[in-house]
Order: C-alpha cells, then structure tokens, then sequence
C-alpha cells in the first residue's frame, strides 16, 4: 500500500520525551458496505512499534476500531535531543511503513 510519509514530532523536556505521530492509512473495519452493497474487506494497522536508538519504547497491537489516518501520542524516559525515533506500522495485508525523526 503506497502511503504517505507520518509526521513524527519528538521533543525532550526534563528527560521525559514526548513523541507525537500522524500516521496515513484508510483503516476500514470490515463493516462497512460499498455502493453497491458489498463488504469492504477489512484493512487495519494491526501493529505499531516505536524505537529510541534502535531500543523499543511502545509497541502496541490494534484492531479495526481504531479511526482513519491515526493519531498516536506517547512519552517515554530515556530520550535526549539528536536521538533518532522511528515508528513502524504493518497492516492485515501484509503492508507496512517505517519513518524517523531527531528529537528536539
């Protein structure tokens, strides 16, 4: 699945790093029907995974509840300005993305 690049936002504050994600993916349950009123097959980011350095601050597993073109916060300690965080997301289809950004 071709998609565009997240916007990945990370800054340090007083050792605890704040990384802040905008991810692009259409996120379909599997519930809903076309205009022709056949299911649209699900298609879902079902695993996410954050790293610090090549270390793994998040991982987590989702399901097709979770909305179109997610938005994911989160914080961890241990992080400091110039480090590299890359987020990673594969789909049910075998699809999948991966991006970096510099702490601030």
């Amino acid at each position: 699945m071709a998609s565009r690049p997240m916007r990945i936002r990370a800054v340090e504050k007083d050792g605890v790093t704040e990384v802040k994600v905008l991810m692009s993916h259409i996120m379909e349950t599997g519930q809903r029907k076309d205009s022709d009123g056949k299911i649209v097959p699900a298609h879902f980011i079902d695993l996410v995974e954050a790293k610090c350095n090549d270390k793994t601050v998040l991982t987590a597993q989702w399901g097709p509840a979770v909305s179109r073109d997610p938005f994911l916060s989160f914080k961890f300690k241990g992080g400091k300005k110039g480090d590299k965080i890359s987020v990673s997301w594969k789909d049910n289809e075998g699809g999948s993305r991966t991006d970096t950004a510099e702490v601030h």
